[in-house]
């Protein structure tokens, strides 16, 4: 009864989309300087462009 909750792949593309939407949303924050909510909006679309994007294109292994 050791099983993983999350497949590595599944890992990786969250871990993936992590990376992009917070980095999406660090740069909005530096360049619109204080705008909290459209950071955070622009990060939570990224991610999700990321996942959809990363899981597009990392194979699954049969």
């Amino acid at each position: 009864m050791n099983r993983s909750l999350l497949t590595m792949r599944s890992a990786l593309i969250l871990l993936l989309g992590v990376l992009v939407g917070v980095g999406a949303g660090v740069l909005t924050a530096c360049a619109d300087g204080g705008g909290d909510a459209r950071s955070v909006m622009v990060g939570a679309t990224a991610f999700a462009a990321a996942v959809a994007f990363f899981n597009s294109i990392i194979d699954q292994a049969h």
